[in-house]
């Protein structure tokens, strides 16, 4: 691409991800730069000094070289939850953030020659249209990537080892989760940071997303599809076989101080087990919807009283970054700016240990 064209989009890119407006990105600068003039950069009609870029990356929050980073970037049609509550600038916002990490990683890949060939273990299944189909495939992920019925810890470093690559985003409260490809061969799945607090509310979003990533569905409504693939995440964490030898196979109630020891165990919240006991025949409508009247009542809806303590995390881009940096692949600035970080930031971080 013409360095003046990959100027441009990768401008726009970052005044997006900010959620600026062309006016918005001058008045950040104190109107250094007027906003015809960064109008002009956006339409590739001239590139700036280095001065001014180094204006234009303070106030955008990027490195200098961010604006002539040339790895391809492009995504396929992004599945958002709870997409209907997305505003638009919210979702260009989420979709740059996504699309700028993925072109920090991506870049890091190829300078070290990682090859990553993503297998889609459903990619000859039959469509899914029900309960029963959707917790058999659950299973026989488990089965074909080796998991057991037992508890799984940290799904991003699972995601990540499969190929898929996870996003951690810092946006709107009301944002949980998306998936999508990128380059149309590389799937991706993102969730919110700011739900750190809650890792078995990450943990059930991921697996939510993984379910639209691989599955295929067939002539459903979208809300039946949301159901199905909520179905899915449930059957991930906690197998119907798993659920019953912890549960038994039919109750009459349950009591919090049990399921509290089961979300510790499994990372599953305790009404996303309670929603698993009935899906799985163990207990019945009426005794769900009392459950769930209760948590209303006690005000654990949103903050349930037993907290899972495991962590959700994924160090593979890091591990990635510095086997680059101490090969001599790339230098420490490189470094710093692949971690989008200023260079004495990342020093001061990492310099004792390299």
């Amino acid at each position: 691409m013409e360095t003046k064209a990959l100027f441009a989009e990768r401008i726009k890119s970052a005044r997006l991800m900010n959620g600026f407006s062309l006016q918005d990105l001058a008045d950040a600068m104190d109107n250094k730069l007027s906003r015809q003039a960064l109008h002009r950069y956006e339409k590739g009609e001239v590139i700036p000094d280095a001065e001014k870029i180094h204006w234009l990356s303070k106030a955008l929050n990027v490195s200098s070289d961010y604006f002539f980073r040339s790895t391809k970037i492009e995504l396929t049609d992004v599945e958002y939850r709870k997409l209907n509550k997305m505003p638009k600038k919210e979702a260009a916002i989420i979709n740059e953030k996504t699309k700028e990490y993925l072109s920090r990683y991506l870049e890091l890949e190829e300078i070290i020659g990682v090859q990553n060939k993503f297998e889609n273990p459903f990619e000859n299944s039959d469509t899914i249209v029900d309960y029963k189909q959707v917790n058999d495939a659950a299973d026989m992920l488990r089965d074909k990537w080796s998991l057991g019925r037992g508890p799984l810890f940290n799904i991003v470093e699972l995601l990540e080892d499969k190929n898929i690559k996870v996003v951690k985003l810092d946006v709107d409260e009301d944002f949980d989760g998306l998936q999508t490809f990128v380059n149309d061969t590389i799937p991706v799945v993102a969730f919110n940071i700011r739900k750190a607090n809650k890792p078995d509310r990450i943990r059930f979003t991921l697996l939510h997303e993984l379910a639209h990533l691989l599955l295929k569905f067939g002539n459903i409504t979208e809300r039946e599809k949301e159901t199905l693939c909520h179905q899915f995440a449930g059957s991930m964490l906690l197998p119907e076989e798993t659920i019953k030898a912890e549960l038994g196979e039919h109750r009459n109630k349950l009591s919090t101080l049990e399921l509290g020891n089961i979300k510790k165990q499994y990372g599953i919240s305790m009404q996303a087990i309670v929603m698993r006991a009935k899906v799985c025949g163990i207990i019945n409508e009426h005794y769900t919807k009392q459950f769930f009247f209760f948590m209303r009542q006690m005000n654990w809806r949103i903050d349930e009283p037993v907290e899972y303590k495991g962590v959700e995390e994924s160090n593979r881009f890091e591990q990635l970054l510095f086997r680059a940096l101490i090969e001599d692949q790339i230098s420490m600035s490189k470094a710093a700016s692949l971690s989008n970080k200023p260079l004495a930031e990342f020093k001061k971080e990492h310099r004792t240990m390299i």
